[in-house]
């Protein structure tokens, strides 16, 4: 998978699939992206093949923890992300920034407590109020992958 920013100064390539990808209806992603949600895959920033420099925007949360964003230098669209949680260790990359978005749909709704009323959700995909328990809903090659970045960095 492919992708970049509006300009084309920022490229990148995924050099694996995704661990998992969220779709997240909370206020911060709606405010954020100035859409009903934001659609993030999760993937080890080692295998990010970032072409081209980002500026580092650190933005709060409601979590409180904050928030990294990388967006392009020249035309200011949002790349990635890196969360509290995993750090840099993982990138939440904007699907909506891929070549081909459509090849990345999302595992779980998040946060649909919030979620626009005139949004219809598909239900073969989780929807959950709230965020989840990783391990209910990564698969188990996910969760190794997850495991080995952590063991990786703390090397």
């Amino acid at each position: 998978m492919q992708g970049g920013c509006t300009c084309g100064a920022v490229r990148y390539r995924l050099a694996d699939r995704p661990m998992f990808v969220n779709c997240c209806h909370c206020s911060w992603c709606q405010r954020e992206t100035g859409s009903a949600f934001a659609i993030n895959a999760i993937i080890e920033t080692d295998r990010l093949e970032v072409t081209g420099a980002v500026e580092f925007v650190a933005l709060p949360s409601a979590s409180g923890k904050g928030r990294e964003v990388a967006r392009c230098p020249a035309c200011k669209v949002a790349v990635y992300s890196h969360y509290a949680g995993a750090g840099r260790l993982a990138a939440f990359v904007r699907v909506g920034t891929l070549d081909r978005p459509g090849d990345c749909p999302p595992d779980v709704h998040i946060y649909t407590s919030t979620k626009l009323p005139w949004l219809v959700l598909d239900d073969r995909v989780p929807v959950l109020e709230g965020y989840y328990v990783l391990r209910d809903l990564w698969s188990e090659q996910a969760q190794a992958r997850r495991v080995a970045m952590k063991t990786r960095a703390a090397k």
